[in-house]
């Protein structure tokens, strides 16, 4: 039997991908499993001989069955394959890594996880935002927009009182909805805010607003996914431009 990696492979962009994670695509890799998230010019990366499956769960879309993918992983390395699984950011952030480590444990299968730039904290920085920056926030909370199965809405009204930056996974399609939650739950209407689509790849757009205003400008400039929303003073930076804020909230775009 051989062995299984769980590779985060960042955000997008080949050059944001580890050392440790190319050197497993480029030497050792012979079956892998990809996220859609996981560029072309990563996949470029993946040894000649071997063999690459799409295996991609987009919300909305015809998805691989998550039950699928782990039989997959348990098959191949049975076979004494070396096998990858590859998805974009880090596997164990939004990434389902957990669940597929323990389907692994399970089944006998030797695994190690390779971690990456998660999408959360790279996504803003590409677009200019510093998600902790110390004299707007004392912290950063990372949330899906999207409940997962058996799991419940996030708490809006939580997250909006803890006064730190909002980044969010996978709350595109919802956007209109999460941004009416955080305002009745308190949240200022004018509340800085930005969504990066296609982050650290040749294709990012960014969007900026007051909260209240960015779904209309998302739905303007025709944002899609993948992309990540960030709520909060920080959101300010994002290189898109001036904001018309009030005069204590104008930072340097």
């Amino acid at each position: 039997m051989s062995k299984v990696y769980l590779i985060g492979a960042g955000p997008g962009a080949a050059d944001l991908l580890t050392l440790r994670a190319a050197r497993v695509l480029t030497e050792q890799a012979e079956i892998v499993l990809a996220d859609d998230l996981v560029s072309a010019e990563i996949l470029a990366l993946v040894r000649p001989a071997a063999r690459v499956l799409k295996v991609g769960k987009r919300g909305g879309r015809a998805s691989t069955p998550q039950d699928f993918i782990h039989r997959l992983m348990v098959r191949y390395a049975r076979r004494g394959r070396t096998v990858v699984r590859l998805k974009g950011g880090d596997p164990y952030v939004f990434g389902r890594g957990g669940e597929e480590i323990e389907a692994l444990a399970v089944a006998g299968v030797e695994a190690e996880v390779v971690p990456g730039l998660t999408a959360g904290i790279a996504v803003p920085a590409a677009a200019g935002i510093p998600v902790t920056h110390r004299a707007y926030t004392h912290g950063v909370t990372l949330v899906t927009g999207t409940a997962g199965e058996g799991c419940g809405e996030p708490n809006w009204a939580a997250l909006a009182s803890t006064g730190t930056t909002l980044v969010i996974y996978m709350g595109l399609t919802r956007l209109l909805n999460i941004v009416a939650r955080l305002i009745a739950a308190g949240l200022p209407p004018d509340t800085p805010a930005a969504a990066i689509a296609s982050g650290t790849l040749a294709a990012q757009r960014q969007v900026k607003a007051r909260l209240a205003d960015l779904p209309a400008r998302v739905m303007a400039d025709g944002l899609a996914s993948p992309a990540i929303i960030v709520v909060g003073e920080v959101a300010a930076f994002a290189r898109c431009g001036a904001l018309d804020l009030p005069a204590a909230r104008v930072l340097a775009a």
